[in-house]
């Protein structure tokens, strides 16, 4: 194969990982931005901010993407000014570096979708390049519609660079064999300005016929005319930094040094110094100083402070970042090569993910039939064997689901950018708080709900919040405020999006749901059924037809979403005062923990943290009270219950005292009359037929080891049927 068609292929193989990774990137600038609007000298997030645009120019340059690099530079450049302190980030520019923002995310698509981009994208950018130029007082940069033709190894050196650094770099023997080209490295490097006088060691390279192809010997030293900082120059090689010996002279410094060998022992542990320079928190100037401070307390016969102290009081170090950097020289001190990786990740694919959890679902029912035939046969040894099987079986289930389960809040961030342009799109004032952010959640849960809560969010602001004038005209604070949270409760989680806006006004929903004839006309249901009603299809209370409602379409597909996750959407509202929106949903939609029991010869399975307390049969009494209401009494206090036996018609004869397992859920606590305890039982959750997808209390069904088909008990229907009971 030719060394042209097996770059191509690199490129054609590695082009996805580098979009996934570039959006990853992208995402966190938009957070960062919006974070910033609320403390815009954050130091940390100006230099999180950063290093996120950097990777992602970096990225683009390897790949020879030159439309991403050369407009994420002009966004890096204003992004570097007001790290320095040289400008300071206001509304108005947030606003332009998230819509600069859109454009990478818009020119990473193109590169793998070149048909996306069109003469239309190319004037946005170069009118956005402009503003960025008048931003940052950046008069002597390249013409705006050059932004997408830019030539990296263009041999005109920007003005003033013209005392060259000197930089060497041998490149380890493992480069070609992780991925790297140093020639595509090198001409993003002279992007920075112009390459002179490149000199390569031949030494180290072996003869002819023992040369392994795969191997780099690549060893060479160049003058780089350019204004660049050094952070710049050596971000280049940051790719390779695992790689490479990299050594950088500045302008009119001593020759540089003879490179060290990268094939020997492993390249001694960076300084503290020069590690928080790499993540930039400090500058190398700071550094110098905190040096020299040093060593005038040497001087005058005083034990000098520790550098990483001296930083934290004169340039406001963080100690977490001195302690993450002290942290991370130990572990590249003691461990050796690839020491240096702060973390280690291995991408997988979700497919293959999704195919290991059905297997392992397999092996949780496998596991079950063959403990129930080892109980059957009353060997002990048998059974011992096949109790410590079910164990590993147990472990191996909650560490594979654990892969599945990531924090909600990366979801939830996304609603920060929406919010803040669709409140100055209506002209409202909305400030939105996150709640319980760190709460996991299945990932398939968490991409499927994304679109239900978007639209929820939407219909608050502009349904639900009211206009500056509004808030104030009603003794209330000029800015609105939006909260979205999130909690375990009851083997679920609840999802909460309230607003302190001005509610939903009853009469009026009533008043359309007569004139549509959802209800009879005069009829008034109770106040919960009446705020349920703007869950039916085509329900709209808006006088007119906006951009973002009025139509009378997304509530109730929103609705469907939700149960198709086996979830319930509730909504509660105040006049005046503001709406809360509730949507419970299952931790994960594979496997879980069940507590099985039986009436006649139906099994039924609870999850597990849904499950309060049991009552033996021996123990119970059920009662029925006046008007036909079942109902136990639990340490002096009256329980409702609900009797699986009615609700579905079983067949069978009760037992004279059936046992009652007691469910916490929406909040309340009620109970369940059954036949048998059965005990606790791993659940592999299968859907329903669709025959089977309208029975009331039921969410899903599962295999038990004797091949027989239990079905998974809705306790958060069975706990609207057991609050109505209460009320009727």
């Amino acid at each position: 194969m030719k060394p042209m068609d097996m770059d191509l292929q690199f490129v054609t193989e590695a082009l996805p990982a580098f979009v996934s990774e570039a959006h990853e990137q992208i995402a966190g600038i938009e957070l960062l931005l919006l974070q910033l609007e609320d403390a815009p000298d954050d130091r940390d997030l100006l230099d999180a901010l950063f290093r996120c645009a950097h990777t992602v120019k970096g990225s683009a340059g390897i790949f020879g993407l030159d439309a991403v690099v050369a407009f994420t530079h002009h966004v890096e450049s204003l992004l570097d000014r007001l790290r320095g302190g040289a400008l300071q980030l206001t509304p108005d520019l947030g606003t332009l570096l998230l819509r600069c923002n859109d454009q990478i995310r818009a020119l990473v698509d193109a590169a793998a979708d070149p048909a996306a981009d069109d003469a239309a994208a190319h004037a946005l950018r170069a009118d956005l390049v402009q503003q960025l130029q008048a931003a940052s007082g950046d008069t002597a940069a390249a013409p705006a519609a050059a932004v997408d033709a830019v030539d990296p190894g263009a041999p005109a050196a920007p003005a003033g660079a013209d005392l060259p650094w000197t930089v060497s770099a041998r490149f380890g023997p493992e480069t070609f064999r992780n991925g790297m080209d140093p020639l595509t490295i090198l001409r993003y490097v002279a992007g920075l300005g112009r390459i002179a006088g490149v000199q390569c060691d031949t030494g180290a390279v072996p003869a002819l016929e023992a040369i392994d192809p795969e191997t780099c010997h690549l060893d060479l030293c160049f003058a780089l005319h350019t204004e660049a900082p050094r952070e710049a120059i050596a971000g280049a090689f940051s790719f390779v930094q695992d790689d490479c010996v990299l050594d950088l002279q500045a302008p009119q410094a001593p020759a540089a040094a003879t490179p060290v060998d990268a094939a020997a022992t492993a390249a001694p542990p960076p300084r503290l110094g020069e590690l928080l320079v790499q993540v930039g928190v400090v500058t190398p100037d700071e550094v110098a100083e905190a040096l020299q401070a040093q060593d005038a307390a040497r001087a005058a016969g005083a034990t000098p402070a520790p550098l990483g102290q001296i930083l934290q009081d004169r340039s406001g170090v963080r100690p977490q970042a001195v302690d993450a950097a002290l942290q991370t020289q130990a572990q590249r001190r003691g461990a050796g090569p690839g020491a240096a990786d702060d973390n280690r990740f291995i991408r997988v694919q979700a497919d293959r993910l999704d195919a290991v959890i059905n297997l392992l679902g397999e092996l949780v029912i496998a596991g079950a039939g063959a403990q129930l035939l080892a109980r059957q046969t009353k060997h002990r040894g048998l059974v011992e064997a096949n109790t410590q099987m079910g164990r590993l079986i147990e472990e191996i289930r909650n560490g594979t689901l654990k892969l599945r389960m990531v924090p909600i809040g990366e979801s939830f961030s996304r609603f920060r950018r929406v919010v803040r342009d669709t409140a100055a799109e209506l002209g409202k004032d909305v400030a939105l708080e996150i709640v319980g952010a760190d709460t996991e959640l299945d990932k398939s849960v968490v991409e499927r709900i994304a679109d239900p809560l978007m639209h929820l969010v939407r219909n608050g602001l502009d349904h639900g919040l009211e206009t500056p004038a509004e808030r104030t005209a009603a003794g209330k604070p000029g800015q609105g405020r939006l909260t979205l949270s999130a909690q375990h409760e009851a083997g679920g989680i609840l999802i909460r999006i309230a607003d302190d806006g001005r509610g939903i006004r009853r009469d009026k929903v009533l008043q359309r749901a007569w004139w549509r004839g959802l209800l009879p006309q005069g009829v008034t249901p109770p106040d919960d059924d009446i705020l349920q009603l703007i869950f039916e299809p085509g329900f709209s209370t808006a006088e007119t037809v906006t951009n973002l409602s009025g139509r009378g379409v997304g509530m109730d597909v929103v609705r469907r979403n939700i149960e198709a996750l086996r979830g319930t959407v509730t909504v509660h509202s105040t006049e005046g005062a503001g709406s809360t929106i509730d949507i419970r949903l299952p931790l994960t939609l594979a496997i879980i923990d069940g507590f099985l029991v039986g009436v006649g010869s139906t099994k039924f399975i609870f999850p597990l943290e849904a499950v309060v307390e049991v009552i033996a049969a021996r123990h119970t009494e059920v009662h029925t009270d006046g008007r036909g209401r079942a109902c136990v009494e639990l340490r002096g206090k009256v329980l409702p219950v609900v009797d699986l036996r009615r609700l579905y018609a079983l067949d069978g004869q009760p037992p004279a005292r059936p046992s009652v397992v007691v469910i916490q859920a929406n909040g309340r606590a009620f109970g369940v009359v059954v036949d048998a305890l059965l005990g606790q039982h791993q659940t592999v959750i299968k859907p329903l037929s669709r025959m089977f997808q309208c029975l009331r209390g039921v969410s899903g069904s599962s295999i038990l080891g004797s091949g027989e088909v239990a079905l998974i008990v809705d306790v958060l229907a069975l706990a609207q049927r057991a609050a109505q009971a209460a009320r009727d």
